[in-house]
């Protein structure tokens, strides 16, 4: 027969598994109903009014009013408690920071955008650090009462020597234990993640991907990169490189011989990033060219060398995605980052009549991003509200006797 201590332990543990599927349905629906609840977890209304109980004494959830059932009758309804946690998302890029903080309800509490005072490490701590600072302040918290902050770089983070490998775009970030360093803005708990990775959950949660089984969302700014779902999961890789899209062999000549640097930052991200289009511009004739945003304005206002430097960007893209259609068969592709966004009209259709003469398979849909440069901030608060729900559901269960 069980022991005391094992019926004990047997029923600690299903009322914690009960506490976690209501409070999980309770993120996932909204406002919802005892019997809805009932209905969504398949555990019986006296198991679902038990777990209320608790999860309200703990203040991860409260009610929010009725709604009007049959014969007149009302249902309570409740909802997750906001002030219950609280992510911070940092999206750390090389002209720009962006920090948001949301509560644990998704509603966007504060934000900054800030340009990039340096890339060195030292100094973009310091500066991410007054500004995380400012953000909890305005809420009427510190920094350490976030549940968790989740900073979306450029590259890939070595885990185990806390080094960010691939991004050449911050120099320094590539030392062993550059990464740790972050810490130092977040007393709390902190994940590490991909920025395009990251702007493909943005696009899947609430974006152009929503819904959509098979996707990748398709950076081309600063640097160029993929985020890639596959079964409506994030596809990583073996190694967590998935979707370095930098490295395909395209370009023209070849740029590996013509720049050394191209070997650093990967043959399609030389010609076909922001930096890849000025200099385009300025074979072609066009001396004066200063940004990406510059060519794209004149190739709008009708500029011959600007419309001959856009169409060379349309061949590098069209040939990328051919690549990426070939091999993945996908049935969205999500066009995203400053070139991406901002020359989006200028590209687009172009690509679209390139693609089916350079792979045999059906083109997928190309859409330019709703989410614009908020796509990484998305993802980094959609990755961060689903990890600080069971961040502070288990806060609450160590706590309970």
């Amino acid at each position: 027969m069980p022991t005391d201590h094992q019926t004990a332990s047997t029923t600690s543990m299903l009322r914690v598994m009960n506490e976690r599927a209501v409070f999980g349905e309770i993120f996932r629906l909204g406002p919802v109903s005892r019997p809805e609840l009932a209905q969504a977890t398949g555990l019986s209304k006296p198991t679902i009014s038990v777990a209320l109980a608790n999860l309200g004494r703990a203040g991860l959830v409260r009610e929010v009013g009725l709604r009007a059932g049959p014969a007149g009758r009302s249902a309570l309804l409740y909802e997750v408690r906001p002030e219950a946690g609280w992510v911070l998302a940092v999206d750390i890029g090389r002209s720009f920071v962006r920090l948001v903080l949301a509560d644990l309800a998704g509603t966007i509490a504060a934000r900054v955008d800030d340009p990039s005072g340096s890339r060195n490490p030292a100094d973009l701590l310091a500066q991410l650090t007054g500004l995380a600072d400012d953000l909890t302040a305005r809420v009427g918290i510190g920094r350490a009462d976030v549940t968790l902050t989740v900073f979306g770089t450029p590259g890939i983070h070595d885990k185990d020597t806390g080094a960010l490998h691939l991004a050449p775009n911050l120099p320094g970030w590539s030392l062993p234990g550059a990464v740790d360093r972050l810490s130092a803005v977040s007393p709390s708990p902190y994940l590490v993640e991909n920025d395009t990775d990251l702007a493909a959950v943005g696009e899947a949660t609430y974006g152009l991907g929503r819904d959509v089984a098979h996707f990748a969302y398709v950076s081309i700014g600063t640097g160029t990169g993929m985020g890639i779902v596959i079964d409506g999961k994030l596809y990583r890789g073996a190694r967590g490189c998935a979707g370095e899209i930098s490295y395909l062999p395209i370009g023209e000549g070849d740029p590996l011989q013509d720049d050394p640097a191209a070997a650093r930052r990967g043959m399609f991200e030389t010609v076909a990033s922001a930096d890849g289009i000025v200099a385009a511009a300025r074979r072609l004739g066009w001396a004066g060219a200063t940004s990406a945003k510059e060519v794209f304005d004149a190739a709008r206002a009708g500029e011959p060398l600007a419309r001959r430097a856009v169409e060379v960007e349309v061949n590098h893209v069209a040939h990328a995605l051919a690549a990426v259609t070939a091999v993945l068969d996908l049935e969205l592709i999500v066009l995203g980052g400053g070139v991406g966004v901002q020359g989006g009209d200028l590209l687009l259709g172009p690509v679209q009549e390139r693609l089916p003469h350079l792979v045999a398979l059906a083109p997928p849909r190309i859409e330019v991003s709703t989410l614009g440069a908020d796509a990484v901030l998305m993802g980094a608060v959609a990755v961060g509200l689903t990890e600080a729900r069971d961040l502070v559901l288990a806060r609450t269960v160590a706590a309970t006797p």
